[in-house]
């Protein structure tokens, strides 16, 4: 199984997108996506510095539109799964099917936007706290007043909030851990970014998305999610939510991804991949920085895509209308619902018993439950189907 990943805001290098400009059509779709986010991407992917594409304004759409770009070269109906981690969730949704191309690039420039001016609100910051035991980091964390906003795994976790708060957790960092200021505009996925998240909602309002085409993992928890106005809604609200990638990469081993590929700018999520899963097995890894690494890349879609039967990937959801497994683990069926029963949306139909607790599973439409596909402790994959929701009641 085959797993494409999308990278978030601190990848960029400067010219990183110079090679990419060499492909035919590459210029010219960069010049389109840029009347759409508002921003110079041309320029900003190669000739601009490493102040100007740090700016989080520009940094997002470029982002988003450096993965997209590079994709286009792949043949992405062999790939089984998409993840992308922060600003990256916009590339992956494009790359499942749920938007266009140029809604991501649209959205993220939006999201930039906003997220800059979030920034300017207040004083805010970021830092890296490296080691130590993570309930020791959490705890410490929340007696400064501060939140964590990426948990990265491989021993990374991302402290975010006030300069004070910041300055106090490194002059008293946690037993085993340092504490490093990271180099961004303000503290991202917390609640200083909730006029972001208010803007960007309004503006996903007006999206018609589609439900994924492939397995698509979500921040918010690491599970699967298999419907198109629930990704949206995801998309909005992780503005000020945690980035939980370590739970990303825990789905990522659960599905039995054997092969996985790092769009550009390649590499951050690669090197916590290959610390976070060296016991359970690191999947066999390309980071696709240059059209030099399309061969490589290439190669290890055709020896771990879907078309050569290295994946057991589901049907998508829009073809059968069914409700999917968010995660991997034991489920149950909510107590004494049977086929024939009416179902509203947002129902509880059951849960999953997974390493990390249970995980709710819920009904994404109304309609009848027609059909269930999985039963009491059954082992599922996300993605898995669980159930068939029938015609409206």
């Amino acid at each position: 199984m085959l797993a494409v990943l999308s990278p978030g805001q601190g990848a960029q290098k400067p010219g990183f997108l110079t090679p990419w400009l060499d492909l035919p059509g590459a210029e010219a779709r960069l010049r389109w996506w840029s009347a759409l986010a508002g921003v110079d991407l041309v320029h900003l992917g190669t000739a601009a510095d490493a102040d100007e594409i740090k700016d989080t304004a520009r940094t997002q759409p470029l982002l988003v539109a450096a993965a997209l770009l590079a994709a286009a070269h792949l043949p992405m109906h062999d790939v089984a799964v998409t993840a992308g981690h922060s600003v990256g969730e916009l590339g992956a949704a494009a790359l499942a099917g749920v938007v266009s191309a140029e809604t991501a690039i649209a959205l993220a420039g939006v999201r930039g936007r906003e997220m800059a001016a979030a920034c300017a609100l207040e004083p805010t910051a970021m830092a890296a706290v490296l080691g130590g035991d993570a309930d020791e980091v959490l705890a410490a964390l929340d007696t400064h007043g501060l939140a964590p906003a990426n948990r990265n795994g491989a021993g990374q976790i991302v402290a975010a909030g006030s300069l004070d708060g910041l300055d106090k957790l490194a002059a008293e960092p946690p037993t085993k851990a340092r504490v490093v200021r990271l180099k961004v505009a303000g503290a991202f996925h917390t609640l200083y970014m909730a006029p972001a998240e208010a803007t960007l909602g309004a503006v996903a309002a007006g999206i018609v998305p589609a439900d994924p085409q492939r397995i698509l993992l979500s921040n918010l928890d690491g599970t699967a999610v298999g419907h198109g106005r629930e990704v949206v809604r995801r998309l909005v609200r992780q503005v000020t939510s945690p980035v939980r990638w370590d739970l990303c990469m825990r789905a990522l081993a659960d599905l039995g991804v054997t092969g996985i590929i790092e769009l550009p700018p390649a590499g951050t999520l690669a090197g916590l991949i290959k610390r976070e899963l060296k016991e359970s097995g690191v999947p066999e890894l390309v980071t696709l920085n240059t059209p030099k690494d399309l061969p490589a890349a290439r190669d290890l879609i055709a020896r771990h895509g879907t078309a050569h039967g290295a994946t057991h990937a589901h049907p998508p959801a829009a073809r059968l209308r069914v409700v999917v497994a968010p995660a991997a683990g034991a489920f149950a069926p909510a107590e004494g619902l049977v086929e024939g029963e009416p179902l509203r949306t947002g129902q509880v139909i059951g849960h999953i018993t997974t390493g990390q607790g249970p995980v709710q599973v819920t009904a994404h439409d109304s309609g009848l439950l027609t059909e269930w596909f999985a039963h009491h402790d059954d082992p599922v994959a996300p993605g898995q189907p669980l159930a068939r929701i029938g015609g409206q009641h």
